[in-house]
């Protein structure tokens, strides 16, 4: 079996990292299969929202430590290099203009941390816990889990997580803004992909512009949020799906997005 598996069913692509019997934890197929299926879908006009998750009872547990040691010795250029390469993942994961929706199933650690907190929304299960990891086995942190991480819990949390390395629970990762949803482990499937399905309905030209606005919203001042935000405008305002919108507002009916 593969180690990363893909499905794309009425607008929505699931991608499962495959590795259930290591957590998931990244292997070299996982990383290229990654980037390979981020960028198809960009381009794919069937695909309006895009859920990560992990096979069996983890959603992935970061990089493959019995590999750590042999890529180490490789040298410092040559490790910075992997790593800058495996970093391409949530920067494609930031700038892809499909919202991704984290399915959290299980343990997310590490660069599984990382990856998670990448996602636009993250659905965690009841039984899912999370933790940095990195000092643990004397590391300091890859794929840009210590700015996404800031971002969404502030500098205090995002340092005790750090620092300490504690995991916690999902109801924690909930209180402390990590995660969007808490259900049930029965329910994670159902709820994950109603809120996928919500999305895949909407105005995809729009939602993509939305997505890049937020994404500025982080990293770029307000000026410059504010030309992007009515260079986007003026563009959906040409949109046919802008143009069903009025029309279905003024008519008093459900608009139906073509994505165009």
């Amino acid at each position: 079996m593969p180690d990363l598996l893909e499905h794309i069913e009425d607008g929505i692509a699931t991608l499962t990292l495959n590795r259930p019997e290591a957590l998931n934890a990244l292997s070299m197929d996982i990383r290229t299969g990654l980037l390979d299926a981020l960028d198809r879908y960009e381009e794919d006009d069937n695909v309006g929202c895009i859920i990560l998750t992990g096979a069996g009872r983890g959603f992935c547990a970061g990089g493959d430590v019995k590999s750590m040691g042999d890529r180490a010795a490789r040298g410092m250029e040559v490790r910075a290099r992997g790593i800058q390469f495996s970093n391409r993942i949530p920067m494609m994961m930031r700038t892809c203009s499909k919202p991704i929706i984290g399915m959290i199933n299980g343990v997310a650690v590490g660069a599984g941390l990382s990856m998670a907190l990448a996602c636009d929304l993250r659905v965690a299960a009841k039984s899912a816990r999370f933790g940095t990891g990195f000092l643990k086995i004397g590391l300091s942190g890859d794929w840009g889990g210590s700015w996404t991480l800031t971002q969404l819990v502030g500098t205090a949390k995002a340092r005790e997580l750090y620092l300490l390395g504690d995991m916690i629970s999902a109801d924690e990762a909930l209180s402390c803004g990590m995660v969007n949803r808490v259900v049930d482990d029965a329910d994670l499937m159902a709820a994950t992909r109603t809120m996928a399905r919500r999305i895949a309905d909407l105005p995809r030209v729009t939602v993509g512009y939305t997505k890049k606005n937020l994404f500025a919203a982080e990293t770029e001042s307000f000026a410059t949020v504010l030309d992007m935000e009515a260079f986007h405008q003026a563009r959906c305002s040409q949109t046919g799906d802008h143009r069903e919108a009025l029309a279905a507002f003024k008519e008093k009916r459900k608009p139906v997005f073509k994505g165009h």
